[in-house]
């Protein structure tokens, strides 16, 4: 059986990958060579760095001195491959029928990589992005999703955050803002803080006001 729910709001804010943007084959072969160059384990690397700022993830294994250039040879490699990058399923229609409903995206990214995936999968960008240069903290922090509410002269709480990553999650419940989760990157029982837990965009649809939501 399958319910509705209507989330009214005033506006959406998105994350990209793994939201609208799947680029894990790029990011784990990256990860892999940055590792070994680096003398640590990728998969302790990859697990719970989805979501986050490189160099948050990257200053949980580096001493500070190095964070820096550690994170540029990270994004150099990532910059150097494009292959695998993919709209996630419904992405690009949402985004189409949003008709009007103010929308930004708030990534972990920086607006380099952005740029390359969202251009591979043939996502488009809104008027509003904040990327992980333009803020202090990186997710769970809720800084990233009050600059973009900001930016769209919308009050937070009358925003949805579309997530997929339980940093993500976290971050706009601090914002103050309804969370959306899809369930495209980690099982649905870690995204349980989210207000609605969903399998991907599928089950989304814009409605005047705001987004329907079908949830079995």
């Amino acid at each position: 059986m399958t319910d509705v729910l209507d989330l009214p709001c005033a506006a959406v804010l998105f994350d990209v990958d793994g939201t609208l943007v799947d680029s894990t084959p790029l990011v784990e072969a990256a990860a892999h060579e940055w590792a070994a160059e680096y003398g640590i384990d990728p998969a302790r690397f990859l697990e719970g760095a989805h979501g986050r700022r490189t160099s948050d993830r990257i200053a949980e294994f580096l001493p500070p001195d190095r964070v820096r250039a550690a994170t540029a040879r990270l994004d150099e490699l990532e910059a150097s491959r494009s292959d695998g990058v993919a709209a996630l399923p419904n992405a690009v229609g949402l985004l189409a029928s949003l008709d009007g409903l103010p929308w930004a995206v708030v990534t972990s990214m920086d607006r380099g990589a952005l740029l390359q995936r969202t251009g591979a999968a043939g996502v488009p960008l809104p008027r509003v992005v904040v990327t992980a240069e333009e803020v202090e903290r990186g997710k769970p922090d809720p800084a990233g999703y009050l600059l973009a509410a900001r930016r769209l002269g919308v009050d937070p709480a009358r925003c949805v955050v579309v997530e997929d990553a339980p940093a993500g999650v976290r971050a706009g419940r601090a914002a103050g803002a309804a969370v959306l989760a899809v369930a495209t990157s980690h099982p649905a029982a870690e995204l349980a803080e989210a207000d609605v837990v969903v399998p991907d965009l599928t089950a989304v649809t814009a409605v005047p006001g705001g987004l329907r939501v079908a949830v079995r």
